[in-house]
């Protein structure tokens, strides 16, 4: 019997704890970390002061579960969406490696309401960081350049210079993330979300133009 009102009680100890990070990243996303109380968090999730202290200590360390929880696990699967495509789709090309990176990010495995609380938790610390931005930078940001670089070089001629690969590395990352940001933007000049085709065409975009800029030959561009 008194196992049975534990296992309840861990249950429901469980079912706040995710209420909490629920509301938090929404509440974090729309308005940032200092903009957001944890009265107005505790409001939202239905719940108090004291299951704040209780499963996370702070806003501080409810702000850092929340990227460690919600934010690190969605990176996480879209680079393994980018390596399954790249491992499954025969002898690597630069090709490959653009257009598998480019659909990890524009046709991934978010929802279009988990993809823009991503993206505005992220915009928050490039803006405004916080001890959540290192946590992003090594656990993901970082693995992700030095793996997209190798890849590179796995594929690219040997007589491109380190430096020049490692800007033709960032200009590409820095083209997909952008497309990736500015969805709603896009949309409005180039056709709505009614367009089935639109992230494909994106991403056929960005392949055609990352392969010109990092001159790997027009015939690269049309397989």
């Amino acid at each position: 019997m008194n196992r049975k009102i534990t296992n309840n009680n861990y249950q429901g100890y469980e079912l706040t704890r995710d209420r909490l990070l629920d509301e938090a990243e929404d509440l974090f996303a729309q308005r940032g970390f200092h903009a957001v109380s944890v009265r107005e968090i505790t409001k939202a999730a239905q719940s108090n002061l004291a299951a704040v202290n209780y499963h996370f200590g702070n806003k501080q360390n409810l702000y850092l579960e929340v990227f460690r929880s919600r934010w690190l696990p969605r990176a996480s699967q879209i680079q393994q969406r980018f390596r399954q495509s790249l491992n499954n789709n025969g002898t690597p090309t630069p090709n490959l490696v653009i257009q598998s990176f480019a659909r990890a990010f524009l046709e991934g495995p978010m929802s279009n309401e988990e993809r823009t609380r991503h993206l505005k938790l992220i915009s928050g610390e490039l803006v405004q960081p916080t001890e959540a931005f290192e946590l992003v930078v090594e656990q993901v940001f970082r693995p992700l350049f030095t793996n997209l670089l190798q890849d590179f070089k796995n594929v690219m001629p040997d007589t491109l210079d380190e430096k020049q690969m490692v800007l033709n590395v960032f200009s590409i990352l820095a083209l997909v993330l952008y497309f990736n940001f500015a969805r709603p933007l896009i949309y409005s000049f180039v056709g709505g979300r009614e367009e089935s085709d639109l992230e494909t065409r994106l991403v056929d975009h960005i392949v055609q133009f990352s392969l010109s800029g990092v001159g790997s030959g027009k015939e690269e561009i049309g397989q």
